[in-house]
Order: C-alpha cells, then structure tokens, then sequence
C-alpha cells in the first residue's frame, strides 16, 4: 500500500530546500528526491540534506529524475497529494557552455515528471519556472501577461518549454499545473554561484569583484522566506485555473551597485569592482508585477534588501566551515 506523503524534487536545491524545511516544520510527510549533483559545491547540498533529515517525517530519495525507471519506483511507494518539482539545472551562464545538461535536466527529466502526475492520479504539479523567460523584454515591470517569445539564454527557453508541455498536460489530462517565475532568489542556504555569494566571498578575501554591464544592471531581488510562502500556497490554495504561472518577486527593482553598497555597509570593506561589458544571455533589468499572485495566492513578499542581505551575510559568517570549503575549491 502507498504511503501518503508530499514529494519533492530538489530538496538538495536552494528553494526546494526550504520549501521541504516549512513543509516538515508544519507536520506534513515529505519525499526529497535530489541526485545532490556537482554543479556548485555538493558539501552545500550534503549539508542542507543533513538538516531535513533529523525531521522524523522526511525521506530521502538519491536519484536523478531523468532516469524513468529509478522515478518510478519512488511513485510506486507514495501517493502525493501535490507534487512540487523544483529540480532544474540553473544557471544562465552555464548554459552557454554546457547545454546538453539543461535538455538532460530541464526538458527530458521534465517530461518524465509529467508523465508521473498523469499516471499517478497527482491533482496538482508546482514546478519553477524563471524571470529569465522574459528574455528581451523592456517593459516593466514584467507581467504574466506579456509575450515571452524571445528567450537569449538555453536556460530560458527550457524553462519556457517547461510551462509549454505543462499547458499542454493540463489540457489533455486534467491535472492542475503551477508554474513560478523566480526572481533572483537569495538568502540564507543560498546559491554559491549567484553574485550576492560571490561578492561577500570576494569582498571578504580582498579580491575584485565583476561587475557586469559596468554596473548598469537592475534587479528583483527576491528573499527567499518569501518566496517558500509563495510556493507553499500554491500547493494548497483553491480555486485556481487549470494552468496557472505566477511571478513571485519583491516588486521592485533595485540598483545593482546600491545591492554592492549594503554588502559594503554590513561588511565595513570596500568593494574593488572590475568593471565588465554585458555577458552573453544576461537582461539589464528584471522587475516582477505580482499582482496576479498577491490575488490567487495572497503573495506578499516582505524583506526589503536592507534586512535581506544582512540576514545573508549573517548565515555566511556563521557557516564558515562550509563557505570557506567552497572559496577554497573555486
């Protein structure tokens, strides 16, 4: 007989992390499925998975999504009332160099999560989406309901065939599909290869920090408690359509350079900044218009930067053992 439990993929991952973390908090049973994979430093993941499973009501499940076969023997052992995928190769930059791990991980494992739902009887997938969806798009703030048909990243457009085949399942086979527009997700737990990482890393060891576009860069940053509220509602909230996608941002965007400025102010050095061209598949702007989410989900993001990145750099200094391992190993 099945067991009754959440399942989700990722659960290694920045978000999926903490989104397992609230789930088992809150009483529910979770499955993480996580292949802990090499991209950043896995002593992140060992770690994160470490904390999730001193939770009496998680299992973990060490396995790669885009092998069918190991993916179902784990729906074969639980029945899922949501199935929340959070499992993606990220990275935009990475994408230019290494492109059949993002059809690997992003387009053929998404399409055996489908498959799973439909043939499991799952009412409702969550999965990611990105921000970077929006590719070339200059009007902001940037609106579900704009076209987003130009991707100039790899990774953006997996992730656009992500929410393509998600419609396409919910029309076909009737299960709800949820997809979620992440804007530059930071905090605590975060992601060694995202700028607010890599300029306390580099700020604290005295070395130049790259900043691209020569600082002309603007973004939603978005802290990562709020977004785990997001998701979260998402799994249980009613009355919502048959394929849905959600921004979930902070609602504003914030200069580049002030973002450098607080890491300065909380770390009392000053940044030595390497001034650089655009790179490849990079957007000078991101801004999210949550109002659709703030109405279906009672989205409301609450952590402005000045609290958000100090909370950071907090965690970061507490965690030197592991923050010095992943500077050591770049």
């Amino acid at each position: 007989m099945k067991r009754n439990a959440i399942i989700i993929t990722g659960s290694a991952g920045f978000i999926g992390f903490n989104v397992s973390l609230k789930l088992l908090k809150e009483g529910h049973a979770v499955v993480g499925i996580d292949n802990l994979n090499s991209y950043y430093h896995p002593a992140i993941k060992e770690a994160r998975s470490g904390i999730l499973r001193k939770y009496p009501n998680f299992i973990e499940r060490r396995l790669d999504i885009s092998n069918l076969e190991d993916l179902k023997k784990v729906f074969c052992e639980f029945r899922s009332p949501v199935l929340c995928h959070l499992a993606a190769q990220a990275g935009v930059r990475y994408s230019l160099t290494n492109p059949y791990a993002y059809e690997q991980s992003n387009v053929a494992a998404f399409l055996n999560i489908l498959e799973m739902v439909r043939h499991n009887d799952i009412p409702r997938l969550v999965y990611a989406s990105s921000s970077s969806v929006y590719g070339g798009n200059t009007k902001v703030p940037f609106s579900e309901s704009d076209r987003v048909d130009n991707p100039i990243s790899l990774y953006a457009a997996t992730k656009k065939a992500n929410e393509l085949m998600a419609h396409c399942y919910s029309h076909l086979y009737g299960f709800q599909t949820i997809g979620h527009r992440f804007f530059t997700v930071y905090g605590p737990w975060g992601r060694p290869d995202m700028a607010m990482w890599l300029f306390v890393e580099a700020i604290k060891s005295g070395k130049k920090i790259k900043v691209f576009n020569h600082g002309n860069m603007k973004r939603d940053f978005t802290f990562i408690d709020d977004i785990v509220q997001g998701v979260c509602s998402s799994m249980f909230a009613e009355n919502l359509d048959k394929s849905e996608i959600f921004n979930l941002g902070n609602n504003r965007s914030e200069k580049l350079l002030d973002m450098i400025e607080i890491i300065e102010k909380e770390l009392g050095i000053k940044a030595e900044k390497e001034m650089l061209p655009m790179q490849p598949g990079d957007v000078p702007e991101s801004f999210a218009d949550i109002d659709k989410a703030r109405l279906k989900l009672k989205f409301e993001p609450k952590t402005p930067i000045q609290e958000g990145i100090p909370s950071f750099i907090s965690w970061y200094d507490k965690h030197s053992d592991l923050t010095n391992l992943v500077a050591k190993s770049r």
